[in-house]
C-alpha cells in the first residue's frame, strides 16, 4: 500500500480504492453461485424497476462520456453538452422500444435478426455488435484512463488504470454474469452520480459562478446552446436521428429492456435511468464550462481531454484525505459499470450466435464456459483498441456510427413486412462501405485511406468543416445509402415466408405476462393467446401498431422531462 503511494495518492485514497475494488470482486464471487446455465449468465429477468433503472443509468454512462463534454464543452462552449446530449430527444422513445425488445423473448438481439430474417443476418449482427463494442470499450479505458492520470498530476499514468480497471471488471463480470453486472451497477451508479456533482460547486467558487464566467466570456456564442460553427441546429438533428436509428443495435440495449421482470419494469427502468444521466450531463458541461475562465485566468493550456481530471488534481485533494480516492473510485466504477455490460453482450452475440449452433446440445455449463472465456478476449481486443484511438471524441464518433449499421435493417423489418433478407444485407453493407468510404481509414501510423485529403476540395462548401466532410452529412450520406438500398434491393428479391413473418409480429404484440417461461429464444410460452392486429394501416405490408394509453402517456412525459431540462440549462446559462 505504501508503494502505491508513489503514485501521488494519499494513505486515505488508497484505502478507498482497496475497499470499493475488492467489494466489486465479492459481489462478483458471490453472484456466481446461482448460475446454471447461459440464461442465468446472459440474461436473469429478475430485477424491479430501481435496480434496472440503475443498471440503465450505469451501463449508459461512463467516464469517458464526461471527459468528451467536458473536453468539448471547454474548446466549443456550451453547445459542447450535445456530445451527449444528442440522445436527449431519443430518450423518450425509449419508453415504446423497451416492452417491444422485452416481448421478443430473446437473450441477445441477434436472436431478433434471427427471427426476423434468417441466421446469417443474425451472425453479421453478431460480428457487427462484438466490433462495435470492443472498440467502446476502447473509448471508456482510453478516456477514464486519462481523467485519472491527470487528476493525479500524471503520477498514476494511464496504462496502469487501465489494466486496473480492466481487471477488476473482467473478475467480477466473468464470474457473476450480467446479474453480478446489475447488483454492482447499482452501487457504481451512486458513485457514478457523486463523481459527476463532486467538481462542479468547487471550481464555480474559484471563478465567482455563473456571473463570474458570464463576466469572464467575451464570445456569447460560448454560452449558447447552439454554436453557430460545428454544432448547429442542423448538427443536432441529425445525429438525433443517427442515435434512434442506432440505439436498438446496440447490444446491451436487450439486457436493458429485457432483464427486468416485467415490461413496465424494463421501459421505466430504461427511460427513467437514462434521464439520470442527462441531468448528469449538466455538471459536466458546466465544469468545462467554468474551466474555460479558470485555466485563462491561471494562464494555463490543457488538453481538452485532460480538462475534468486536471480540475479534479487542482481542486479534490485540498478538501481532505480520501476524496481524491472517493472520485477515482467513482471514475472507476463509471467506467467498469459500462465495461461488464459491453463485455457480457458481447460474449453473449458469440457464444448464443455463433458457437451454440455450430455446437449444439453441449452441456449447460459447457456454454458458460465459453462465454466466460470469449468476454476475455472481447476485453483484450478492447484493450487493443484504447491504445490506437486518437482521442475519446473521435471514438465517441466512431460507435456513433457503428451503432447504426444495423439500425436500418431493424427498423426496416419491424415497419414494413416486404423487407427481406438480401435486404437487410444490402442496407447494412452499404451503409457501413459509405462510412467507411467517406472517412479515414487508418492503422496505427499508417493512413489507409483519407477521403477529405483526395475529395474534400470537390464537395460543395455547406457540406465541409474544417475542410473536411461534416459529421451529419456523412451520417446523412450513409443512412440515406442504407435506407434507399435496403428498400430497392427488398422489392426485387424473394420476400421473407409469410409463417415466419407472422410469429416474428405476433412476438411483439403479444404482453409478457409474470413469470412466463419460454423454452427457447423468440419463442411464445405455452398458451400464450396472441392479440389481434392494430395498425394505423391494416391493410398494408407495414406493421405501424396503435400505441396504448400507457405507451403515449410515458412518451409524452419523456417528452416533458426533455423540456424542462433544456429550459434548466438555458436559465443557467442566461441567468
Amino acid at each position: 500500500m505504501l508503494a502505491l503511494a508513489r503514485f501521488g495518492l494519499h494513505i486515505a485514497d488508497i484505502l478507498v480504492l482497496c475497499l470499493y475494488l475488492l467489494g466489486m470482486v465479492f459481489i462478483g464471487v458471490w453472484t456466481a453461485r446461482r448460475i446454471r446455465d447461459s440464461g442465468d449468465f446472459f440474461m436473469p429477468r429478475r430485477f424491479g424497476k430501481v435496480m434496472m433503472a440503475m443498471f440503465g443509468f450505469g451501463a449508459g454512462t461512463h467516464a469517458d462520456q464526461a471527459v468528451g463534454v467536458a473536453s468539448k464543452t471547454y474548446s466549443s462552449g456550451l453547445s459542447g453538452i450535445w456530445y451527449q446530449w444528442l440522445w436527449l430527444f431519443v430518450t423518450p422513445f425509449y419508453w415504446l422500444i423497451a416492452p417491444v425488445m422485452r416481448r421478443f423473448r430473446a437473450i441477445t438481439t441477434a436472436d431478433v435478426f434471427e427471427a426476423r430474417y434468417n441466421r446469417s443476418v443474425a451472425v453479421l449482427y453478431a460480428v457487427i455488435g462484438m466490433l462495435n463494442l470492443a472498440i467502446n470499450i476502447g473509448v471508456m479505458l482510453k478516456g477514464s484512463s486519462a481523467v485519472i492520470s491527470a487528476s493525479t498530476g500524471g503520477l498514476l499514468s494511464a496504462n496502469v488504470a487501465i489494466a486496473v480497471m480492466t481487471v477488476i471488471f473482467v473478475i467480477y463480470g466473468v464470474a457473476g454474469g450480467l446479474a453480478a453486472a446489475i447488483i454492482t451497477d447499482f452501487i457504481q451508479g451512486v458513485l457514478t452520480i457523486a463523481f459527476s456533482f463532486l467538481l462542479l460547486p468547487l471550481i464555480m467558487n474559484a471563478v465567482g459562478g455563473m456571473d463570474g464566467i458570464r463576466a469572464a466570456v467575451k464570445d456569447p456564442h460560448i454560452l449558447s446552446l447552439r454554436s453557430p460553427v460545428e454544432i448547429g441546429i442542423f448538427y443536432i438533428a441529425v445525429i438525433a436521428i443517427n442515435g434512434l436509428v442506432g440505439i436498438v443495435t446496440q447490444p446491451h440495449t436487450m439486457s436493458n429492456c429485457a432483464a427486468g421482470r416485467t415490461e413496465m419494469d424494463g421501459r421505466a427502468g430504461w427511460m427513467f435511468g437514462n434521464f439520470l444521466k442527462r441531468i448528469c450531463t449538466i455538471p459536466w458541461c458546466l465544469t468545462g464550462l467554468a474551466a474555460i475562465v479558470y485555466f485563462a485566468a491561471a494562464g494555463r493550456t490543457v488538453e481538452p481531454d485532460a480538462v475534468f481530471g486536471t480540475v479534479a488534481g487542482d481542486f479534490l485533494p485540498k478538501i481532505l484525505p480520501g476524496v481524491l480516492g472517493v472520485f477515482i473510485a467513482a471514475l472507476l466504477a463509471s467506467v467498469m459499470s459500462s465495461c461488464d455490460a459491453f463485455m457480457l453482450a458481447s460474449s453473449a452475440l458469440f457464444t448464443e450466435n455463433i458457437y451454440r449452433p455450430l455446437f449444439p446440445d453441449r452441456p449447460a455449463g459447457h456454454y458458460v464456459t465459453v462465454g466466460r472465456i470469449v468476454a476475455v478476449l472481447v476485453v483484450a481486443a478492447g484493450v487493443f483498441s484504447a491504445y490506437n484511438l486518437s482521442g475519446v471524441v473521435s471514438g465517441l464518433e466512431v460507435f456513433w456510427k457503428i451503432s447504426a449499421m444495423m439500425g436500418i435493417a431493424f427498423w426496416l423489418g419491424l415497419f414494413w413486412r416486404r423487407t427481406t433478407v438480401a435486404g437487410a444485407w444490402t442496407a447494412t453493407l452499404i451503409a457501413f462501405g459509405v462510412m467507411v468510404l467517406t472517412g479515414r481509414l487508418n492503422f496505427g501510423r499508417f493512413v489507409l485511406w483519407d477521403f477529405d485529403a483526395r475529395f474534400s476540395g470537390y464537395l460543395p462548401q455547406f457540406m465541409l468543416f474544417e475542410g473536411k466532410l461534416y459529421l451529419p452529412w456523412q451520417m446523412v450520406l450513409y443512412l440515406g445509402g442504407g435506407l434507399i438500398g435496403g428498400i430497392v434491393v427488398s422489392l426485387l428479391t424473394r420476400p421473407v415466408p409469410k409463417d415466419k413473418l407472422d410469429h416474428f409480429y405476433s412476438l411483439a404484440r403479444t404482453p409478457v405476462t409474470p413469470g412466463e417461461q419460454v423454452d427457447a429464444p423468440c419463442t411464445l410460452p405455452p398458451g400464450a393467446v396472441v392479440p389481434r392486429r392494430r395498425n394505423f394501416l391494416p391493410n398494408s405490408s407495414l406493421e405501424m401498431p396503435i400505441p396504448t394509453r400507457t405507451g403515449m402517456v410515458g412518451f409524452l412525459v419523456g417528452w416533458a422531462c426533455v423540456a424542462i431540462l433544456i429550459a434548466v440549462v438555458f436559465v443557467i446559462a442566461r441567468g
